[in-house]
């Protein structure tokens, strides 16, 4: 990574307008860094236009394993505010913001949720995290630009109103499916807050890790297989910033579905269910629904 890191400095130092090399700010307001495309969402929320963003991660890219890029240093070198999201999922900007030559005001978000699981780093899952980092981003925002304060304020209460309904929605839509169908099997270890919250029980994972680099044994297979089978369980839920093969044929060789996808660590691109925070969690619980239900139960489009 240090070697990496290094020739990413000398792009940003020797050319920073270079082809690859160059970040992009987005109109002339605060200039503010994102790490992940969850907070990037909360980011434009809250921030609308008095914000110039530039999120370092894109849709369906698995933060778990990002290398940083020229145009992530020359990002941070010249950003006011750096939002990271916390507990190891975006470690790789450590040394970028040490080695960028630049002093935005960096906040963790970790340090804002009142939920955590341990050290499990998909807290955004549970949206009362998510509420709690929007206020954590309204006052990182106003403290770097106090004439923002009432518009900062404004749309982070809207935005917290809609958060509340979608969370209301995803519990009552969940309360409708049998809890003996609750059951989850998911890729990765990313959805402990989402099943907390909704009275889920997660019965296994393709790569039982909250990162993906764990690998998948035979006999880790075998045995997820075997358990699919013996608790009858409906679906394997496949992620849409992984790699979906051997999720797919586990569900094959249980019997289960693996026809529902879910949004883990990512939003999805432009145009997709995905492509909000609240787009995500709504599309997650409708797959959630119909995938343990067999399609009985929908969840559908809801406020939020």
């Amino acid at each position: 990574m240090t070697r990496r890191i290094a020739l990413l400095l000398a792009c940003t130092a020797a050319a920073p307008a270079a082809a690859g090399c160059g970040a992009t700010f987005h109109g002339r307001g605060l200039r503010v860094v994102a790490t992940t495309t969850q907070l990037g969402d909360f980011v434009r929320q809250v921030g609308g236009d008095r914000v110039a963003l530039v999120t370092i991660l894109h849709p369906n890219t698995d933060p778990h394993e990002y290398e940083p890029r020229p145009r992530d240093v020359e990002a941070v070198a010249k950003a006011k505010v750096l939002f990271e999201s916390g507990a190891g999922l975006d470690a790789w900007m450590g040394k970028v913001v040490a080695r960028s030559g630049g002093h935005p005001r960096v906040v963790e978000l970790w340090g804002a949720i009142p939920v955590r699981r341990g050290g499990d780093p998909h807290w955004w899952h549970n949206p009362v995290n998510a509420e709690a980092a929007v206020g954590a981003i309204r006052d990182a925002l106003t403290r770097a630009d106090p004439s923002g304060r009432a518009a900062y304020a404004a749309a982070a209460a809207r935005y917290v109103a809609r958060l509340r309904r979608l969370d209301a929605a995803i519990r009552a839509c969940m309360a409708r499916i049998p809890p003996a169908q609750r059951v989850l099997v998911t890729d990765h270890d990313a959805f402990g807050y989402f099943a907390a919250r909704y009275g889920i029980r997660i019965a296994g994972a393709v790569f039982p890790s909250q990162t993906t680099q764990a690998q998948a044994s035979a006999r880790g297979v075998s045995r997820l297989v075997a358990l699919i089978r013996r608790e009858h369980v409906r679906a394997v839920f496949p992620e849409t910033s992984l790699n979906a093969s051997l999720a797919r044929a586990i569900a094959s060789q249980s019997g289960a579905s693996s026809r529902y996808e879910l949004y883990g660590d990512t939003l999805g691109p432009a145009g997709s269910p995905g492509a909000t925070y609240a787009g995500m969690e709504r599309a997650n619980a409708d797959a959630i629904a119909r995938g343990l239900t067999g399609g009985r139960v929908r969840c559908g489009r809801y406020g939020g």
